[in-house]
């Protein structure tokens, strides 16, 4: 059996990776890939890569297809999943969101990030989380409702958030991070999106890098629910010269007799051990953008500095693949009740 499947808002970057896994996956068959600006045009015209793949082309927003898909995922701005997800919803489609419309718990604090009321705050309540190595108990729940007939939402955690909750979370989970935690983070230029702004221009982004929101990055509060650590994180986005790529560094104190570098690194191996995609690196080695790069791996490294009491644990994804489409294509497998790895047995280019 098949599940039918649409992306709407295909032709953006996030939206064309998440193509690029339906039209191979074994059990979802992509129906529907809409853009209103590429309505009409073949993917493999826009995107030569697709040459001999698939010979689907964009339809426009409103195709009355995607009404009939039994999962549709959402590459869509965020405030624009607002006006989809609802509808989708109730024709008894099931969403999995890659916006961050429906990530914040809380709608107040979703508007205070935002700018804008929530406008759907009982479908926001009932929402799962998508972030499986952390929240798969809201999935597994997801998964459970979906088998009874119920169309379910997925809200898919944002790329920051991804990376520095996989970094940070077995520390604050296990109670030994103190006081604020420190997130330095550099991401890729297509986490921007496809459509080209000042920062983004190729004269602007090549041979350079800088931070940016510094403060004040939405991703803030979502990197706080996650690690239940409200108002502890400072987190530093980066913008650098990469097509695509993530890198988060996070700082936490670990002021307790006796720590070491060793029994962090068997703390993490362990949180992480029944987790397919993520690795944990052996001691002394660290993560690599180009290692993870087109896949739904994530890895981890450590380092340990006695005199301050810091640990230091980074971790590299690909910001359309684990930090996107793929975490996205994964969400859907366990709410369908596939196996997790469905689709997404993928290792990164070697070179």
């Amino acid at each position: 059996m098949k599940y039918h499947a649409a992306v709407i808002g295909a032709a953006g970057y996030a939206g064309v990776e998440l193509v690029r896994r339906l039209v191979e996956h074994p059990a979802f068959e992509l129906r529907s890939a809409t853009s209103d600006s590429d309505a009409g045009i073949r993917l493999d015209e826009a995107y030569p890569a697709f040459t001999g793949v698939t010979d689907l082309a964009f339809t426009a927003h409103d195709d009355p297809a995607v009404m009939e898909c039994d999962v549709a995922f959402l590459a869509v701005p965020h405030t624009a999943a607002l006006r989809v997800a609802p509808a989708l919803v109730e024709a008894g489609v099931t969403v999995i969101d890659l916006s961050a419309d429906y990530r914040l718990k809380d709608p107040a604090a979703y508007e205070a990030w935002y700018g804008i009321p929530h406008t759907s705050p009982e479908l926001l309540a009932r929402s799962a989380f998508g972030l499986p190595e952390i929240t798969g108990g809201e999935l597994a729940e997801a998964a459970r409702r979906r088998a009874a007939g119920e169309a379910v939402l997925v809200a898919c955690a944002g790329c920051y958030p991804t990376a520095t909750g996989l970094a940070a979370f077995p520390t604050v989970h296990a109670g030994l991070a103190q006081g604020v935690i420190n997130v330095h983070a550099v991401s890729g230029v297509t986490g921007a999106g496809k459509k080209a702004s000042a920062r983004t221009h190729f004269c602007s982004a090549n041979e350079n890098a800088e931070a940016y929101g510094v403060g004040t990055h939405r991703h803030t509060p979502e990197i706080e629910q996650i690690l239940g650590a409200p108002g502890r994180v400072m987190f530093v986005p980066h913008l650098v010269p990469l097509n695509r790529g993530m890198l988060s560094t996070v700082s936490m104190q670990v002021p307790r007799a006796g720590f070491t570098l060793e029994k962090a690194h068997e703390l993490y191996a362990d949180f992480y051990s029944a987790r397919p995609f993520v690795h944990v690196l052996p001691l002394g080695a660290q993560p690599k953008t180009a290692s993870v790069a087109g896949t739904n791996h994530a890895h981890i490294g450590l380092g340990w500095r006695a005199a301050t009491e810091t640990l230091v644990a980074t971790c590299a994804i690909d910001n359309l693949g684990k930090g996107a489409a793929d975490q996205a294509v994964q969400c859907a497998n366990i709410v369908f009740g596939l196996p997790e790895t469905c689709g997404l047995a993928t290792m990164a280019l070697p070179v």
